[in-house]
This record gives structure tokens, C-alpha cells and sequence, in this order.
């Protein structure tokens, strides 16, 4: 056992009451004491996966695809850059054209992909940091409405930022207890994912204090805790809905004996659809449940569990609940509107966009399509995107207008060279080779993804980069 791997000896007791007969214990501590492999999904809202494997091979970076997610790659770079340039700080990663995360845990999302086409109303339960709900963003292409729900503020946070790197428009952030959706919003979701909080057991090759705390009472205590959360995730289900239940821990407390309790709960009205099929050799995983029970050694990866539910019909839910308190936003004005399309369509040759245009004071907001039907259910974080602000000579656009809409702009953007992103995301101004006549603002890309905006000005291009945003890191270049 390395140094830095703890497994404490109660914990392999514990394994070894339920670790399958066709698997080695020895062969799961040894796995274990792995390093992890990393893994990256690339984010199509911004980049094809064909242009990802053309960068690659470009920057001699070695990808293997994921075969359970066709999206997924576990990347490995040369070891010069490694070594002077963190992963986060590359240019895919802050164009938003990649996101890292761990193989197995693109899992859960992809058990959700032969539906999500159908979904008009998606639910992400317990989303921070926000893997999976950029993943169903990016499997939705900007369609329907992604809730995406953190019950940490802290996390929210965290969440709201990466939505915003990626590209996400049709994402609306919540802040609550899971426990609320079953009351507040009574079978409003085509699908829900929850990918529930868990005693991390399947972490430990990331995390060497993973099972620091571990013990049998506190799976006891958690399980309990995802027992009202997939109850409430199941009433927040539409019949003939789709629920993905998940977890990174591999103790049956807290997987198959919480989807045990669903089953009982709502006998007749639920049942297990098998994800024997859901990728090549899923069967070595596949429990007689028809659940997915992911084992490091297996494939190579952290331990996760999957299980996905089809809700039959539907069930009474005696204790509904109605959001109090007047709803905030309003239609924008016709003249607003007309002026704002005009503007972008003049200034961007964006011709259309999708969604629906609000107003919160002098906030310009755009929701995603369909999100009155479920705008008053709940108290929202945020909804949709922040397009700018108003001011007597139209509107000031915002950081987020160019990151999930500048993809649209056939006008007006501004391909920046590594060098100027740098300086860009380092907060000064891009120089410029040869003074300009443009004017007025410009969308700027990086990697063929837009990343922010900027205003033309006659020798460079004044930076917008939210202040909060500017690093003063080493950044894309690592010599």
C-alpha cells in the first residue's frame, strides 16, 4: 500500500462480504494504489470532436477514446508541458472546449442519451461542480430546459462558472435540499439524473484520504439521506419518465439497497431498465439487477455505480407544495426587443436566437424555450444567460452574451493567436498587427470557440474579461 493511499483494514472486511465472485480483492487494492487515469469530454457546443482529435495530433497529445462515451478521451501530453503547464490552464480547457473528468463518471449521463432527444425538462439533482451537467448540455445542443441543482452555496458557484465556460444557455441554477423537487415540482421532468452524494469509496485513486473518515455507520447515515432524495427525485418525475441513479461510492448501503427502497416505494409504478447494453462489455459490470457496478480494476477507472428507472405511471404526492413570493422577471418590452435583434444582427449577423427575451430591472436575461412553464415553481439562483444591461443608447452585452452565443456571430469576432489570449485572460488589452476602422464590440475566439468580448479600438482591442476572471498564472505557453 503506498504512503499516501489510505484504505483502512475494516473497509477491505467490508468489501469483501459483497465484492463479486468473478473478482479479486487483492487485484482491487492494487488498483487502487493506481494512479488515475485522466480523462477529458470534449464540449460540443464548441468544438467537433473531430477538430479535438486534429489539435491532438497537432500537440502531440496521446488520446484514447472512452468507449462509453463517444465524446470522452483519456489524454495524456508530453511530459515538458506537464510538467510546466496544468492541464487548467491550456487553451481548450479555457475556451471551454474540453472539460476534465474522470471516465466513469461520464457514465451516468450517457445512460440518459437514447432518451434526451424527447426531454423538453431535464433535472440535474446534485450537479456541483457541474461534469455531468455541462455533459447533458452539451448531449441537449441547446434544447429544452437543464435544472441543475446544488445544495452547497459554495458550489453554486462553482457550478454558475463552469456553465458559463462551456457555453451552457439552457441551464437554469438552483440552491436547495433535493428533498424539495418531489413537493414544489410534482412530475415536471422528461428524465432526472441523480447522481447522489455519497461516501466516495470508488475515489480513492484520486483522493489518497478518500475513506479517511470511512465507516459503516456513516454509510448507514448517508444511504438514508439518498432514500429521500431519489423518493423526491421519483414524484419530481413525469410518467413514463426516466430516472439515472448514480453514485462514486461501491458499498450496496448505499446503491442497490437504495434503488431496493425505490422499488418497494412505489412497487408497480417503477421499474429497472437494464444497462447491459448501454456500452461494449458493460456485462463485465452488469449486476443481476440489470444495474451498473463499476469496480477499478474493471476498466481501469474509479468505482461508480449506475442504475436507471422508468417511471410506469403516476403517484399521488399528498404534501405538494407552492412556491410563495411574486416572480421577478418580465417579458422585455417589444421595442426592446426589436432594437436588441437588430443591434445583433447588424452588429454580429446573428439572425435568431432561441429562447425568450426578460427583463429584471435594467438586466436583459434570456431563458431557455419552454422555462415558463416552470419559471414560478421554484426560487432560482439564475435563469438562462445574462445578455447585458440597459442604458439610454440600447444595451451594454455581457461576458456570458459571447460565450454561449458568439458560435452564432458570422460578423464582428476576432480570432486571437495563444500570445493574445494570454493576455487576454491575463487581463490586459490585445495588441494589434495593423490599425482597425472597425467599431463597437467584437467577439473573440480561441481554439474556433468564442471565449469573451472586447471592444475594437484603432491600434488593439480593449479587454471586457470579468474581473473576476483575470489570472495571473503561467498560461497556455509552457517554454
Amino acid at each position: 500500500m503506498t504512503p499516501s493511499t489510505y484504505i483502512p483494514e475494516s473497509f477491505i472486511d467490508d468489501v469483501k462480504t459483497y465484492i463479486p465472485r468473478h473478482l479479486s480483492i487483492d487485484e482491487f487494492v492494487e488498483a487502487c494504489q493506481r494512479p488515475l487515469r485522466r480523462s477529458v469530454r470534449v464540449n460540443t457546443l464548441k468544438m467537433s470532436v473531430t477538430d479535438f482529435q486534429s489539435y491532438c495530433k497537432a500537440h502531440n497529445w496521446e488520446i484514447d477514446p472512452v468507449p462509453w462515451c463517444n465524446t470522452g478521451f483519456w489524454l495524456t501530453r508530453p511530459d515538458d508541458e506537464e510538467q510546466n503547464l496544468p492541464i487548467g490552464n491550456t487553451e481548450l480547457h479555457l475556451s471551454g472546449c474540453i472539460y476534465v473528468q474522470e471516465a466513469s463518471s461520464m457514465l451516468p449521463v450517457q445512460a440518459l442519451s437514447d432518451v434526451i432527444d424527447d426531454c423538453e425538462y431535464v433535472l440535474d439533482m446534485a450537479a456541483a461542480p457541474g461534469s455531468k451537467t455541462t455533459q447533458l448540455a452539451a448531449m441537449m445542443n441547446g434544447n429544452g430546459v437543464l435544472v441543475a441543482n446544488e445544495f452547497s452555496s459554495s458550489r453554486v458557484k462553482v457550478l454558475a462558472a463552469n456553465t458559463k465556460r462551456m457555453g451552457v444557455a439552457n441551464c437554469a441554477l438552483s440552491h436547495f435540499n433535493g428533498n424539495i423537487f418531489g413537493n414544489y415540482m410534482f412530475e415536471c421532468f422528461d428524465s432526472i439524473l441523480l447522481d447522489a452524494p455519497c461516501s466516495g469509496e470508488g475515489t480513492v485513486r484520486k483522493d489518497a484520504d478518500a475513506l479517511k473518515n470511512w465507516s459503516i455507520e456513516s454509510n448507514i447515515e448517508i444511504a438514508e439521506i439518498q432514500k429521500q432524495l431519489i423518493k423526491s427525485a421519483f414524484y419530481a418525475l413525469k410518467p413514463s419518465g426516466t430516472l439515472v441513479y448514480s453514485t462514486c461510492t461501491l458499498t450496496p448501503l448505499e446503491n442497490q439497497e437504495v434503488c431496493q427502497y425505490l422499488l418497494e416505494q412505489f412497487a408497480g409504478h417503477v421499474e429497472v431498465e437494464s444497462l447491459t447494453n448501454l456500452f461494449p462489455n458493460a456485462s463485465q459490470a452488469i449486476t443481476e439487477q440489470g444495474f451498473l457496478h463499476v469496480w477499478p480494476q474493471i476498466y481501469d477507472s474509479e468505482g461508480f455505480f449506475i442504475a436507471r428507472f422508468k417511471k410506469l405511471s403516476s403517484v399521488p404526492n399528498s404534501e405538494q407544495q407552492i412556491k410563495k413570493g411574486a416572480f421577478p422577471f418580465a417579458p422585455t418590452a417589444n421595442k426592446l426587443q426589436n432594437d436588441f435583434n437588430a443591434y445583433i444582427k447588424k452588429h454580429f449577423g446573428i439572425k435568431a436566437i432561441k429562447g425568450q427575451l426578460m427583463t429584471r430591472d435594467k438586466e436583459l436575461w434570456l431563458f431557455p424555450e419552454g422555462m415558463e412553464q416552470i419559471a414560478n415553481k421554484i426560487k432560482y439562483s439564475r435563469l438562462g444567460i445574462l445578455l447585458g444591461t440597459t442604458h439610454k443608447n440600447g444595451v451594454r452585452l455581457e461576458h456570458e452574451f459571447a460565450t454561449a452565443l458568439g458560435k452564432l456571430a458570422s460578423e464582428n469576432s476576432y480570432a486571437m493567436t495563444p500570445q493574445q489570449a494570454q493576455d487576454y485572460f491575463q487581463g490586459k488589452d490585445i495588441r494589434l498587427a495593423k490599425p482597425t476602422t472597425n467599431v463597437g464590440e467584437v467577439i473573440l475566439t480561441l481554439c474556433g470557440a468564442p471565449v469573451g468580448l472586447g471592444k475594437w479600438q484603432k491600434n488593439k482591442i480593449k479587454n471586457s474579461l470579468p474581473r473576476d476572471l483575470v489570472s495571473d498564472t503561467q498560461l497556455i505557453t509552457w517554454v
